[in-house]
């Protein structure tokens, strides 16, 4: 199964896809502060203060940015393509604000958006590379730290880190559709289990089957090319 079945939802603030009943699940506990910030935003939106809502926002973006561009890199290996990806979420999150239901944090709401959006760039870049060839081979953006990154390496040392990454890229994109979403976003995105039990409508127990497989796929992958 594919990435885009795993994850895509019908709208923003829409219900999380399900397999079958028995894996539909509810977040419980109490609001997160996120939460309750969104909940805050939006209704400022209902009442027109926009220039208040748009302060409170700012807030929000701050927290969850850095998460948002691990992840959003992750799937699209390019940083400048990630950082538009996660811009645009947010655009989409505050213009979708008024149909946010607190019954899911904002945290896993959000997260769903920017997947949905870095799958629709990565259908895009699809249809492009069908008809436009890339003009070498090596991927401009590799030799980038991304995000900030930490201080500069000799030239060997970015060299071995630039093909660990690759290869671990390589790996990642060799998991099936479940796999690779789980991974991902437990990984690269700071999620829990049960997080990405509600962004992914698996139940809880299958996020962690498929985290094991996953991570037990990658090591003989890795291991195979040592």
């Amino acid at each position: 199964m594919s990435d885009q079945q795993s994850v895509r939802q019908p709208g923003p603030a829409a219900a999380p896809p399900v397999a079958n009943s028995r894996e539909r699940r509810t977040v419980p506990g109490p609001a997160s502060e996120d939460t309750r910030l969104a909940v805050e935003i939006r209704e400022l939106v209902a009442h027109g203060d926009m220039d208040d809502a748009r302060d409170r926002f700012a807030g929000l973006v701050a927290a969850h940015q850095r998460r948002a561009s691990r992840i959003a890199y992750q799937y699209l290996r390019d940083a400048a393509e990630a950082d538009e990806a996660v811009q645009d979420a947010f655009v989409k999150a505050f213009g979708h604000i008024a149909s946010y239901r607190e019954a899911w944090p904002f945290e896993v709401w959000f997260t769903r958006i920017l997947i949905n959006g870095c799958l629709d760039r990565r259908k895009a870049r699809a249809r492009r590379d069908r008809w436009f060839a890339p003009a070498d081979d090596t991927p401009h953006d590799e030799t980038r730290v991304p995000f900030g990154g930490v201080a500069e390496l000799d030239p060997e040392a970015q060299l071995l880190a630039r093909e660990r990454r690759a290869r671990l890229s390589a790996a990642i994109d060799r998991l099936d559709g479940r796999q690779r979403t789980v991974f991902m976003l437990c990984h690269y995105g700071d999620c829990m289990p049960r997080e990405v039990s509600a962004m992914t409508g698996l139940n809880e127990s299958t996020v962690r089957v498929h985290l094991f497989r996953a991570a037990r796929k990658l090591r003989a992958l890795l291991g195979a090319k040592s």
